[in-house]
């Protein structure tokens, strides 16, 4: 479910019966929250799949708090959670909100997903008691006696063009074009086929967003043309990306699915993006990229699965920023592709993440990868892929991230950091932070957390606190001494 514009509507316009006319007593609804949780399948895999569901209150106050809940078939199971507390009772499962996403203002959305193993699907869906589909009963507040007046109706409409509605690739990729300051693109459920690129800024004051539902699925059949020597929007050349925003800061991204493109999103030159709650799977590289400087982005409650189709060794779940080699194209900030202090929350990467599931290239600064759940089944081992995260940025907070491994895949490492050398030089690799992580190495992984040099960061170095645990290791929690 996407967010929705809302109208004022003076109270009494058109539900007034005849009856209550002719008595003087009016009876007006008060403000209440209406949830409704709609299903949608994220990826499928041989014994199970990725879902989750979007909470949207169509009511006129905000939801303080919402549980989810529904019956599994015998034979499936739910093997893993985020953005919820999970509680179950043989096949029947409850799911509250987590702390963050518990208050659903009107016309707004939230989000919690799972993994399954089995291929039954939910059934009796119940949202704080009451069908899932919504339209729950509203609570209402006799008012004074009134005299028998007609009432009227008064309908403030937002100003033209504020909210955009697309059903197809051809709209889609208008809207896009013209995008505007403040203005919010809606997807309908379907499949969008094309390239879909924007080059229109937001600001910080107007954001634009792109919304929809999980099942409003973006797919690039390409790429296809003459590539220029550097990717930039290009007359006669399609990416093959399945979303492209380039220039185009303050943009929020909400909901929908990428699949089946070379890239899945790709952000350059875009700080200020926010991207919640979106699918990417089924994509021949890497499912999202922050590039060229795209600085003060978010990535948070989104599920990537799938990745590296095509190329194994270039299929990271999220990418920040650029190596080293190529900063001639995408080094943006003298000469360095700085996308610094992007955060990563509360995702779910994995599993079948052909590299790793974030990969944390040099020259980029102080980010925050938190809450994260990584099921690394299927990492290749291709380009060195063998970790969770391989942090070669500097000053990141790695915190209350669950991770597990189990075959088919590679496995080194959960967590593993690299010492580039780039020119203009950096501490890289160097003064991040890890604490309160969870680790699972499957019998498999040496170290939860693998420094790869304690002299090469002897001034800025990194810290590992005693609050990360690791269980199935061959080697044990840190290979460097443990911080309290």
């Amino acid at each position: 479910m996407s967010p929705r514009s809302r109208r004022a509507v003076l109270l009494g316009a058109a539900t007034v019966s005849a009856a209550l006319a002719l008595t003087g007593a009016v009876t007006a609804q008060a403000a209440a929250a209406n949830l409704s949780a709609t299903f949608a399948q994220a990826s499928v895999w041989t014994g199970g799949y990725g879902a989750g569901y979007t909470i949207a209150n169509r009511g006129d106050a905000p939801a303080t708090g919402w549980t989810v809940e529904f019956d599994l078939p015998a034979g499936t199971s739910v093997s893993g959670s985020w953005s919820s507390v999970k509680t179950q009772t043989g096949q029947h499962y409850k799911f509250t909100n987590a702390g963050f996403n518990g208050t659903v203002k009107p016309g707004a959305t939230a989000n919690f997903g799972f993994t399954v193993a089995g291929s039954g699907l939910p059934a009796g869906c119940t949202i704080n008691g009451l069908p899932c589909a919504g339209g729950g009963p509203v609570t209402t507040t006799p008012t004074t006696p009134a005299t028998t007046t007609t009432p009227t109706t008064t309908t403030t409409a937002p100003p033209a063009g504020d909210t955009v509605n697309v059903s197809t690739a051809a709209q889609l990729q208008a809207a896009l074009a013209n995008a505007a300051p403040g203005q919010a693109i809606k997807l309908a459920a379907g499949t969008y086929r094309g390239s879909f690129v924007t080059t229109k800024a937001g600001t910080a004051a107007k954001p634009i967003t792109l919304s929809g539902p999980a099942n409003a699925v973006l797919i690039n059949d390409g790429p296809s043309g003459d590539a220029p020597d550097c990717p930039a929007p290009t007359a006669g050349w399609d990416s093959g990306y399945g979303l492209w925003l380039s220039g185009a800061p303050y943009w929020n991204l909400t909901g929908f699915t990428v699949q089946e493109s070379k890239k899945g999103i790709v952000v350059d030159n875009s700080p200020h993006t926010t991207i919640d709650g979106v699918n990417v799977h089924h994509v021949d590289e890497e499912a999202i990229h922050f590039r060229r400087s795209s600085a003060d982005s978010v990535l948070k409650n989104s599920t990537i699965t799938s990745t590296g189709l095509v190329q194994p060794g270039y299929g990271e779940g999220v990418y920040l920023g650029s190596a080293n080699s190529n900063w001639a194209c995408h080094g943006n900030s003298g000469g360095v592709d700085r996308g610094d202090r992007i955060q990563v929350l509360d995702n779910h990467i994995g599993p079948f993440i052909a590299a790793e599931p974030i990969d944390v290239k040099e020259g980029t600064f102080n980010g925050l990868i938190r809450g994260n759940t990584f099921d690394g089944r299927g990492i290749s081992g291709e380009n060195s892929a063998d970790s969770w995260i391989d942090v070669k940025g500097i000053g990141y907070t790695i915190e209350n991230n669950t991770g597990t491994f189990s075959a088919p895949g590679t496995f080194a490492n959960g967590y593993e950091t690299h010492n580039t050398s780039t020119s203009p030089s950096f501490d890289n690799g160097c003064g991040n932070v890890w604490r309160g992580n969870k680790s699972d190495l499957g019998g498999v992984g040496a170290y939860a957390i693998k420094i790869s040099s304690v002299s090469k960061c002897a001034a800025n170095p990194n810290v590992v606190y005693a609050s990360n645990t690791v269980t199935n290791a061959t080697s044990g929690l840190t290979n460097i001494p443990v911080t309290p």
